[in-house]
């Protein structure tokens, strides 16, 4: 309990902040709120030092009797097979020792052809980017996590409180925005511990509401928890110390540290993964900063097609891009296949020279899926992949449908 003393380590001097027992109590309010009104609790859990600080407190508060225990607890992990090797490995610990406590644990990851090395590499869709082609988070963890809330639903009488790591920090207690009242009608999502009604919650007939009852932590202290807290025997004995070691370790508040998936095409540098670098016993998956070039690569025009001409949608009218580039080359996708598996092998091989953990970028099913899309030719929808090259010169074509020949053939 020593942890408890040690204010200055956690707090700049001076600054008037929540201690984490203060933090700790506000949870266990909402909780007390909120929870037994709900027969079912499901938690959203991505790995990450919010979403695991939040599962971990809450079996700490539930096994220490702090907390009613709800009639059923379901933990939903998503697995967008993207993750930082870190903390995909502290995740199955994690997963482990929630299985050991009779928790049962759903492991949500899209489907086979929806999965990000399988929509790029096998069906051909370019690497998303910040502009025109954000179809990553949407498709690898929401719809997943959506479809299985319904599942479950259907499977399940009452309703159901979805527990998240959603954090405002301590202004969201300064500014009052914290209610403990239903934000429906009228609240900004995530304005409110509660809020009654998932957004975009199709087909879930209002029976499903979300609770963050860490809305108000700082960040030093999810810190403190994963690092110092959750790892004792006394508080649960969580592998949660990986996951602080993940974000930079005792420098990862300073560094104001963010994860994101490996060689990410969203972010123009790899913090993340370059802080996982830092730490020697993660050196070995260097060969990872590969996998960025591969994806900034593959949006050359000489790795994509071209649309020749106008261009008309299924309603008739004319699309305002005409000549816009499309789809991966068969062939280039095959070469970045080869070099992505290369990067996974050039690490294994590590790994198994140190005894460390062993990475799949591309698992088994993933890879001959992939293969096979190749091999029949697969192409997005509204592509027949007779389409020229990008690199092809073309008469340039205006929205209006006028057409500009090529000054020299």
């Amino acid at each position: 309990m020593a942890h408890h003393l040690r204010q200055g380590d956690i707090f700049a001097v001076g600054a008037q902040r929540l201690q984490m027992t203060e933090s700790i109590e506000l949870t266990i309010q909402s909780l007390q709120a909120y929870g037994p009104t709900h027969e079912h609790w499901g938690i959203a859990w991505s790995g990450g030092k919010d979403s695991s600080a939040t599962l971990t407190l809450l079996m700490y508060l539930l096994d220490s009797g702090k907390i009613q225990r709800p009639k059923s607890l379901t933990v939903f992990y998503a697995d967008t097979r993207q993750e930082l090797p870190p903390l995909a490995i502290a995740a199955r610990q994690i997963m482990d020792e929630l299985e050991e406590r009779g928790v049962h644990v759903e492991v949500v990851t899209a489907p086979l052809d929806k999965r990000f090395m399988v929509y790029i590499l096998g069906r051909g869709v370019p690497p998303p980017n910040n502009n025109t082609l954000r179809w990553c988070t949407r498709q690898i963890k929401i719809d997943p996590m959506q479809h299985a809330l319904e599942q479950r639903l259907a499977e399940l009488d009452g309703n159901v409180l979805m527990i998240t790591g959603v954090r405002q920090g301590e202004s969201a207690i300064r500014d009052k925005r914290i209610e403990m009242s239903c934000g429906k009608d009228g609240a900004e999502c995530g304005q409110g511990w509660y809020q009654k009604v998932l957004p975009e919650a199709k087909g879930l007939h209002g029976r499903l509401a979300t609770l963050a009852p860490l809305l108000h932590w700082r960040v030093c202290h999810v810190w403190e928890w994963l690092k110092h807290w959750a790892p004792e025997a006394e508080f649960g004995d969580w592998s949660t110390a990986t996951i602080a070691d993940a974000y930079g370790g005792d420098e990862a508040e300073e560094i104001n540290a963010r994860t994101g998936c490996i060689g990410c095409p969203l972010a123009s540098e790899e913090k993340a993964l370059e802080t996982v670098l830092q730490n020697p016993a993660w050196a070995y998956l260097t060969p990872l900063r590969g996998i960025k070039a591969i994806w900034r690569e593959l949006r050359e025009p000489q790795h994509r097609l071209r649309k020749a001409g106008i261009e008309r949608l299924k309603d008739g009218s004319i699309a305002a891009n005409p000549q816009r580039m499309g789809p991966i080359l068969l062939e280039s996708r095959l070469m970045a296949l080869e070099r992505v598996l290369a990067i996974q092998a050039e690490c294994n091989v590590a790994a198994e020279r140190l005894g460390r953990p062993r990475i799949d970028l591309i698992a088994a099913d993933e890879e001959g899926r992939i293969r096979e899309l190749i091999a029949v030719g697969t192409w997005p929808d509204g592509w027949d992949g007779d389409e020229p090259v990008a690199t092809t010169p073309l008469d340039k074509v205006f929205a209006d449908g006028a057409v500009q020949p090529l000054l020299f053939a």
